[in-house]
């Protein structure tokens, strides 16, 4: 008896031979499916890398740029919140505006420090050694420090050339003074899921394909909602406040402190590890 052999493709799905599918549709199902967890570690591990290996003033001018770009946040958010009344459901409408900035900065391919504490570390917990740790803590540093000085920037501008209207800067130190309400722990709390929520983001973008957009503004506005700490988008807030004379830089250091610290173990300990520990038991 005659055996036939049959040629599969490298997508062949057994399943699919009951339905008489072609080559070309099992491309397709292929393509309309949802990448694994280990494609999406890939692809972002792949772009930490690439952004590890770039010139740190090139890394400088992309953060600076993202830190300028984030303080539309506080603008559009700042125009929406000056333009309705005053009424309990009014953060359902302004909250929309702090997705600006992130939009910005995401497309446009700007480095912001939160998305960096999952790129910058899955190329670290992949192949860990001091140099490494030495390189992505420099990097963080670039990134973080040229994100402050764009925010720092952008609230002396808005503050001091009376581009916005009197109303519309009042409502930026609105913004301002409650970025800047609670204590170490409270604030470190509200970081701590902001950075978890922001990784994740970072973490969903490669396999959102024509959905990205959405995700951006889904998860910004739900830490804008929620009032959750932000330290990038923060800053441009209590920069704006400092600048006006009503906080002084002592109250800024006391947001900054545990936003930083809550940012960072959000996004690295939350995201990073835990999906970095997921790709990586389905090796084994």
């Amino acid at each position: 008896m005659m055996s036939q052999n049959k040629t599969e493709s490298p997508n062949h799905n057994p399943d699919s031979e009951s339905l008489d599918l072609s080559q070309s549709e099992e491309v397709d199902i292929a393509a309309r499916s949802n990448p694994r967890a280990a494609i999406l570690h890939e692809v972002l591990r792949l772009e930490g890398e690439e952004e590890l290996n770039r010139k740190n003033l090139a890394v400088a001018w992309s953060g600076l740029a993202a830190g300028l770009s984030m303080g539309f946040s506080l603008v559009a958010e700042g125009l929406i919140h000056a333009h309705i009344p005053a009424a309990e459901w009014r953060p359902l409408f302004s909250s929309l505006g702090y997705t600006v900035g992130f939009i910005i900065v995401v497309l446009g391919r700007q480095q912001l420090y939160t998305e960096t504490t999952l790129t910058a570390v899955l190329p670290l917990l992949n192949r860990f050694s001091v140099n490494q740790t030495i390189n992505v803590l420099k990097y963080w540093l670039i990134v973080l420090s040229s994100n402050l000085i764009g925010t720092l920037l952008f609230a002396w501008l808005i503050a001091k050339t009376g581009v916005f209207s009197s109303a519309t800067q009042e409502a930026f130190l609105t913004i301002g003074l409650s970025a800047a309400e609670g204590g170490f722990w409270p604030i470190l709390l509200r970081a701590f899921f902001a950075g978890w929520l922001i990784a994740l983001m970072t973490w969903l973008l490669p396999g959102a394909q024509s959905s990205r957009l959405n995700i951006i503004i889904i998860i910004t506005y739900l830490v804008a909602l929620a009032k959750l700490a932000h330290i990038i988008a923060g800053s441009t807030e209590v920069f704006y406040a400092v600048i006006d004379g009503s906080l002084n830089w002592g109250d800024y250091g006391s947001y900054m402190l545990p936003t930083l610290i809550g940012n960072t173990l959000g996004g690295v300990g939350l995201v990073a590890a835990l999906n970095f520990a997921q790709v990586n038991s389905e090796k084994e």
